[in-house]
């Protein structure tokens, strides 16, 4: 079971593609700041090798294209094999060959991956989700909620494997109406928790408790959306750090920040595949059919995604956190799932038998 969530950024910036909608579009970063970004992320690495107390799961959200220097492709294979680790997981555009991750714990190893019409074409990125499937490494696939996008994002859904999650980002400044909303939720059940900010102000947040921000040199932030620092991971400062803390800020709308406000309670939705954004979520196709030895609970916490809860125990009632360790050691076949039964499906579909003993 993770204790404590970190996500690192050092200064590496620079991109290999052109995406209009992003600041650090094709930028080249010079010799020297690519020199101190491979030095600060092996700091890192021993940093996280050597944090044996702590169960970590490390998430690396740069500002540039990370799996395109093979310092970052290094780490994340070291950072797999590591027994207190229990995820390792980058966000990424996937341009990069994939064939490294063959040297990575697949059960801990996951990618975070954007496709970006315009910049590559559909075949030339489904071939490299086909080579991760392949590889057995878990990866969810995101695409920039625009309206030009529309077509390539159904086709995409259409082509990936029925078990990739397809989340889809509201695009900044883009206002959209109820009619586009429900064109993006019929692909991603979840988009209403994208498509506006969150309240959270005063509201009680993970991040600065479970949750950290890392910067390249080390100055631990309560996330990545609040400058003030509450440490330094090398002084071992962070460790007081830790606490429980509402929000400061009036609103959170971007996915790594929202999914630890504790209200929303996106911890259980996303469980195990909380960092690589993969939640424990499919579209029923058949009735619920549950046996005398499972147990159902009902959850409308959700609600304000539009998704209600059909959560199934095995014998012996593992909460969450349990599943997703029996997730890790029984693999992913042996695993019952959490169901999160988009409202459309909900009514057309009525179960036949449900035994709630």
């Amino acid at each position: 079971m993770t204790d404590l969530y970190v996500l690192y950024r050092g200064p590496l910036a620079s991109c290999n593609y052109d995406c209009p909608y992003c600041p650090f579009a094709k930028r080249v970063d010079p010799p020297d700041l690519l020199r101190a970004d491979r030095a600060d992320l092996a700091r890192f690495a021993d940093w996280v090798t050597e944090t044996t107390d702590r169960r970590l799961s490390i998430l690396f959200t740069p500002w540039g294209e990370g799996l395109t220097r093979s310092w970052y492709r290094d780490t994340i294979v070291r950072l797999s094999h590591l027994p207190h680790v229990d995820r390792v997981a980058i966000q990424t555009n996937l341009a990069a060959r994939t064939g490294w991750l063959a040297d990575a714990n697949p059960r801990v190893a996951a990618l975070w991956t954007t496709y970006h019409p315009g910049q590559v074409t559909r075949e030339r990125f489904l071939a490299r989700c086909r080579e991760l499937d392949a590889l057995g490494i878990r990866y969810s696939v995101g695409v920039v909620g625009l309206p030009e996008h529309h077509t390539e994002a159904v086709a995409l859904r259409e082509a990936l494997s029925p078990g990739v999650y397809l989340w889809i980002n509201a695009a900044d400044g883009h206002v959209y109406s109820s009619e586009e909303e429900t064109r993006w939720t019929a692909i991603d059940p979840l988009f209403g928790d994208s498509v506006r900010p969150h309240p959270s102000l005063g509201r009680p947040c993970h991040a600065g408790e479970t949750a950290i921000s890392v910067l390249g040199d080390g100055t631990v932030r309560r996330c990545h959306f609040i400058k003030t620092p509450i440490g330094n991971l090398y002084d071992g400062s962070w460790r007081a750090g830790l606490r429980p803390r509402p929000c400061v800020n009036n609103l959170c709308d971007c996915h790594i920040g929202y999914v630890h406000l504790k209200p929303l309670q996106l911890r259980d939705v996303y469980a195990d595949g909380l960092l690589e954004r993969i939640p424990v979520l499919r579209r029923r196709e058949t009735p619920v059919q549950i046996t005398q030895n499972h147990r159902v609970e009902e959850h409308q916490e959700h609600e304000h995604h539009g998704l209600d809860h059909v959560r199934i125990h095995e014998p012996g009632h593992l909460g969450s956190h349990q599943r997703a360790d029996q997730h890790r050691q029984a693999g992913p076949e042996q695993m019952t799932r959490i169901d999160l039964i988009p409202q459309q499906d909900r009514n057309e579909t009525t179960p036949e038998k449900i035994d709630q003993n």
